[in-house]
Order: structure tokens, then sequence, then C-alpha cells
């Protein structure tokens, strides 16, 4: 089905794993492309109800391929380039109705560190780094970095780490609070695939309102965000998860989410 990524669903559970390990997952047209299309299929699919994202090989993603762009340079629209690949990528990530967990496998430099941020939850071995390397370029940060980093961070931090290309271990992002678990490498496969196994039979239209909300909450006030969470109770309220929850809280039993 695609030459550049590998794609799976079984047990709810989607799988897209970028598939470049030749040159550390680096996007060219190719990847970005199937990569695009891969994340609007699993949105659309009712049948997923959660999405891992991971890289094959030693690396997560290095992020643009250099060399792919080689000859282009001062010729090339760079603007043209975020708007038309990478933006649609990290917007699909965050709109998917449904959660999406980085599998944090090796380094995750430039768009590819932008890429891990834009995750829902992130599972990363203990020789796992982020860099935002995109000024060692003498590039400013695209693919959602100079939103997520200061949120998750704050802006000095933020500035440190874009300014100066720090690279970030995975314990360290852990301890800055955006990184959910570090586990030895040789565990990274059984620790993402018991999130994912809960994520899978847990009450997914919930998921996707929740998503939602904190999403809205990076630009909004209070008094918007209690409207918002109106809104979303009352869509929640209505669920079929919400009746199957409380009728197996007073049943003493664990509840058989279906995602409806």
């Amino acid at each position: 089905m695609y030459n550049t990524i590998l794609y799976s669903v079984e047990n709810s559970i989607c799988r897209i794993t970028l598939n470049r390990p030749d040159v550390f997952n680096s996007f060219n047209e190719e990847l970005s492309a199937e990569f695009i299309d891969a994340l609007k299929k699993t949105g659309k699919d009712s049948n997923v109800r959660v999405t891992i994202i991971s890289g094959e090989g030693k690396a997560f993603c290095s992020g643009q391929d250099l060399k792919d762009i080689k000859g282009e340079l001062g010729k090339r629209s760079l603007g043209d380039s975020v708007l038309r690949r990478y933006n649609p990528m990290i917007m699909a990530i965050r709109d998917m109705p449904k959660p999406v967990i980085c599998r944090l496998n090796g380094v995750a430099a430039g768009a590819g560190a932008s890429l891990v941020l834009a995750c829902d939850m992130i599972i990363a071995a203990e020789n796992a780094s982020l860099i935002e390397v995109f000024a060692n370029v003498g590039l400013v940060p695209d693919s959602g970095s100079s939103f997520f980093l200061p949120h998750l961070v704050g802006y000095n931090k933020a500035f440190e780490l874009i300014s100066l290309a720090s690279k970030i271990s995975a314990q360290e992002a852990q301890q800055l609070g955006f990184i959910y678990k570090v586990v030895p490498a040789e565990e990274l496969d059984a620790a993402v695939n018991d999130l994912a196994a809960r994520y899978a039979v847990g009450p997914t239209k919930s998921y996707a309102i929740i998503k939602k909300m904190l999403n809205k909450a990076y630009t909004t006030n209070l008094s918007d965000m209690l409207m918002e969470e109106y809104y979303g109770q009352e869509i929640a309220g209505r669920s079929e998860d919400y009746k199957e929850g409380v009728t197996a809280f007073i049943e003493k039993r664990k509840p058989e989410f279906k995602g409806k």
C-alpha cells in the first residue's frame, strides 16, 4: 500500500511506522504524502481507537531529508513545504479523534522532534533523544515546535533548546514533563503495547472530546473553557460509553466500552 511507511490495524490499534531507516526516517516528498494519507485514513476509520507512531531502525525521525533538497537551495520555497507537507501532518495528529501514542525509539530531530511533541502520549527508550536542530542550518522551528515547546517548558527553556539546538535526553524530557514513560529499549514495545491496549478498550468518544478541549485550552480563557466543558459533557453524557460506565460502576464490574 505504501512505499515509505509500514501500516497495520489490529485489535483496534493502528500502527504507522516511518520506514526510511537508511536515512534515519527523514522526510522526503513521498514520505510526507504517504504519512499524511495514513493519518487521514486512520482518523476516519471507526475500527481504530488508538494510533501508534514510530520509526523503523535506530532513529525515530531526523526531520527533513536535506540531501533531497540540496540541488534546490535558494530556489525552493520552504514556506510552501511547511504549508503543504508539515502543517497537515501535525494538524492531522492533533485533530484525530482518538489517542495518538509516540513510540520514541531513537533520535527525533527538527520536524521529527515536532512530530513527537504533537502526539498525545510519548513512551521513550532510554537511549532516545530530541533536538530542535533548525538553528544549526540557519532556520527557525516549524511543524509546531514554536507552539508546543513554550507551553510545555516555558519561554526561556524553549528559547534555549531551539536557539542552541540543545539535545534533550529521554530522561530530561520526562523530568520536564512531556514524556510519559522512559523504559529500557528492550521493554519499549511491551510498554507501548500495554498503553495502546488500554486506550483500545477505553471510552473513545470521551478521549476525542478531551483532546478537543485541551487543544482549545491553549488559546482561550476560563469562561470560554467552562462553556467548552458544558458542551463536551452534554455530548459525553449522551454516549453509550457513559451509560455503560455508570451501569458497570453500579454493578461493580469492569466496563466494556465500545467507543460510541
